[in-house]
């Protein structure tokens, strides 16, 4: 397996507008997200929606390619990008990790990578770790997974995704949005239109679910940092003045 890691970012953000170029200790959040893929060994580009992103992570010595500003998602972009830097096919495999998630574990991408060359059968492997307090089980905004996982195991098949509070005493699973793509998968899944449970949910991994795709989650012991709005960056730039 050959994978490129790709980080989709735009400045369009609604919540926080400009959000790739906040500073964070004085460096760029894009660039903070680039570096930390960069150090898990796997080869790596932005996939940017606007030229100031390019211009950031070039000046950092990095790669990044500049995609169409008005597509519909992150993997839209990432596809674009895909085609962009190897349209040979060379890469069979590509990690979405995202641009706001500054202080990500590089060993992230590598989970995503080390999950779709170990089960065949996975189409799009992802994330997932404990829940961090017991309002995330009805904080809608806590996007939970229901995983075929036994006791002990560390990694199974994703069932669904849902932002409704689960039923029951067991674990609850919360969904870390990275995700790694057989090539295949990812030209499939960009090919689709919205589902109904997508649009219903508000969640696009829905619409590879309905489309039969298998999507496998590996466990991690903590969610990364991800920075939304006004407060996470505040988080954000504690944590970096802290490290």
């Amino acid at each position: 397996m050959n994978p490129l890691v790709l980080i989709p970012a735009r400045m369009a953000a609604t919540r926080l507008p400009d959000k790739p170029l906040a500073d964070i200790g004085g460096v760029p959040m894009i660039v903070r997200a680039w570096r930390q893929a960069v150090a898990s060994g796997l080869p790596v580009a932005v996939a940017a929606g606007d030229p100031e992103i390019v211009a950031a992570i070039e000046s950092a010595g990095g790669r990044a390619v500049l995609t169409d500003p008005d597509l519909p998602s992150g993997s839209d972009r990432i596809r674009a990008a895909l085609e962009a830097i190897d349209p040979d096919g060379r890469h069979d495999a590509v990690i979405n990790l995202q641009g706001d998630m500054p202080f990500a574990d590089p060993g992230l991408a590598t989970a995503c990578a080390a999950l779709l060359h170990g089960q065949p059968d996975c189409d799009i492997a992802t994330l997932i770790a404990p829940e961090a307090e017991v309002g995330d089980r009805s904080n809608p905004d806590v996007v939970k997974a229901v995983v075929a996982l036994a006791e002990g195991e560390h990694h199974g098949r994703a069932l669904y995704f849902t932002r409704s509070t689960l039923f029951g005493d067991g674990p609850v699973w919360r969904h870390v949005g990275l995700y790694g793509y057989r090539r295949e998968a990812l030209m499939r899944f960009c090919a689709a239109p919205p589902s109904p449970l997508e649009r219903r949910e508000k969640l696009e991994q829905l619409r590879a679910l309905e489309m039969g795709l298998s999507i496998w989650a590996a466990v991690i012991p903590e969610a990364p940092l991800s920075v939304d709005n006004a407060d996470d960056l505040a988080a954000a730039r504690a944590l970096a003045v802290a490290g």
